[in-house]
């Protein structure tokens, strides 16, 4: 139906306006500061640490695992976990810091803290004259004990208290069984002899025999490794023999190096002519020619 809204609004502001007259927790002003309102319990203004007992050092569930430091969105948390004269770090922070001016109160390091060690506060008024230094509150302000949280969170306060309580127990029982275990398995029951070392007896011979209660290891066989394939013969090279001949000269008797390409003798061509043919009475070309018979006489 169009203009369902509307009317739904105006039903409420008429609500309101009328039952500003009649309703006896609407009808009173308080006076602040002197008197406050009770907060709901899901109220939440800035993030504070918790810890058990009266001392706020030994007693700070925080183990400076920056767990929450990691998780703020903007960034307005700063942890230095504590260290020894050695330099490894304990489980405990030196420094813990909360920048209340950046912190928006999104309560995300509560959810991402497992050991439940930062909680919202109810404390709301906050006031400084410097807004850096004033709203930068340190560890030793963001303590607070147990008790106080039972007061502004009671039914959250319970649970935890009861969930850390049975995981203690839990803890402590696993511990006494673990020490159970140890203690007698360091302890012999009785007959363990025959579940123990074996007694070895000595024959009359002089050699040690094990009980007959006991079975005989079974000794295997090494594998045998197949023969390995036989190597071939190598060969060394010929070394030449050197020899002297009368005249002093050094000759070896090694076989000729082989002939190389360049040297050797060109093949003819298959279309080639053959050479010509020598006569047997020809004169050679570079002899003179012969000379002249004198004519016969008359």
């Amino acid at each position: 139906m169009l203009g369902t809204g509307i009317i739904k609004g105006l039903y409420i502001t008429a609500k309101n306006l009328v039952g500003s007259y009649h309703d006896p927790r609407r009808l009173p002003t308080i006076e602040y500061p002197e008197k406050r309102y009770t907060l709901p319990e899901n109220f939440r203004s800035f993030p504070f640490l918790v810890y058990d007992g009266d001392d706020a050092n030994a007693g700070l569930r925080c183990v400076a695992c920056r767990i929450c430091e990691k998780e703020c969105p903007p960034q307005c948390i700063y942890i230095v976990p504590e260290r020894d004269a050695k330099g490894r770090v304990q489980k405990k922070p030196k420094i813990f810091d909360i920048d209340y001016s950046v912190c928006m109160g999104c309560q995300l390091c509560v959810e991402s803290c497992p050991f439940d060690s930062i909680k919202m506060d109810h404390h709301y008024e906050i006031t400084a004259t410097d807004r850096f230094e004033g709203l930068l509150v340190h560890l030793d302000q963001l303590a607070k004990p147990n008790s106080y949280f039972h007061q502004i969170h009671p039914a959250d306060a319970a649970e935890i208290d009861a969930r850390r309580a049975e995981d203690k127990r839990k803890a402590e029982a696993r511990a006494k069984a673990a020490a159970a275990t140890k203690a007698s398995a360091g302890t012999s029951p009785a007959g363990a002899s025959h579940t123990g070392t074996p007694h070895v007896e000595t024959s009359h011979v002089g050699v040690s025999h094990v009980g007959a209660s006991l079975a005989k290891p079974v000794v295997k066989p090494a594998p045998q490794l197949p023969n390995p394939a036989p190597r071939a013969a190598v060969t060394p090279p010929r070394t030449p023999e050197i020899e002297t001949d009368t005249a002093g000269q050094v000759t070896t008797n090694s076989p000729p190096p082989p002939q190389r390409a360049s040297q050797a003798k060109p093949l003819h061509a298959p279309n080639a002519a053959p050479p010509a043919a020598t006569l047997p009475n020809a004169a050679p070309p570079d002899a003179p020619p012969p000379a002249a018979s004198p004519p016969d006489a008359a």
